[in-house]
């Protein structure tokens, strides 16, 4: 197991209350809701973000937390969240060339560990739909409190629909205003049919400064807070 230092987020303290209110939705969708995966419908909508910043909620809150980054196609933890180098990564682990605890980081966030996603393969969803990575949630189920799985956009590629077969239930993140109801509506289609468990959805970078009665009285309220906060999202996946 690696020891690994971690960028600091510096979220102020509505940030991280809000990240609370998620982190205790999800504690009552029920006790065994235990591995979950979080997913967006296209690129930039903030999914990796929030898986993070989730996953250290859990952690502060007592919770032995597992973040597995399984976006193995465009990770972006990597470079958003770690210092030091990585040796190994799930692709390692997934192509039989390392074992699980080689790829394995103890973070500096007590009770925070991560798998940080490794060289991009040419076959990433084969490589996330074999028995390694079965075996991999299972003991992760295992020996964690939480497993918290970022995967990439369901709406380009069918890799967040392979991963959470194998977990409790999924979460999609969606940028305000970035996506039809129409599109929205097929993405719950597509994984019901895959027979995913949608535990719900995190409506993402929301401007509250707008006019109108909600406008005015949201954005009174929190707009100066949402409005630095989300507006930072579009940096990562």
């Amino acid at each position: 197991m690696q020891e690994l230092e971690l960028k600091s987020s510096n979220l102020d303290y509505r940030t991280k209350e809000a990240f609370k209110t998620l982190r205790t939705n999800i504690e009552f969708s029920g006790e065994n809701v235990k591995v979950i995966c979080l997913t967006s419908a296209t690129p930039n909508e903030g999914k990796s973000s929030v898986s993070f910043e989730l996953a250290v909620s859990f952690a502060q809150n007592g919770k032995k937390t597992l973040l597995i980054d399984a976006d193995l196609r465009k990770s972006v933890m990597k470079s958003k969240y770690k210092k030091g180098i990585v040796r190994n990564g799930v692709t390692n682990v997934l192509a039989g060339r390392a074992e699980p605890e080689e790829a394995l980081c103890h973070t500096d966030i007590p009770g925070l560990y991560m798998m940080f996603a490794g060289p991009v393969p040419p076959n990433p969803s084969e490589l996330l739909g074999n028995a390694i990575f079965r075996k991999l949630v299972e003991d992760a189920r295992k020996n964690y409190d939480v497993v918290i799985i970022d995967t990439p956009p369901i709406g380009s590629v069918i890799d967040a629909a392979v991963v959470a077969r194998n977990c409790d239930g999924i979460i999609i993140v969606m940028e305000c205003g970035a996506i039809s109801c129409h599109f929205a509506g097929k993405i719950k289609e597509q994984l019901e049919a895959a027979g995913v468990r949608i535990l719900g959805c995190v409506l993402n970078k929301v401007n509250l400064s707008g006019k109108g009665y909600y406008g005015k009285y949201y954005g009174r309220y929190y707009g100066k807070y949402y409005g630095k906060y989300y507006g930072n999202y579009g940096n990562g996946e």
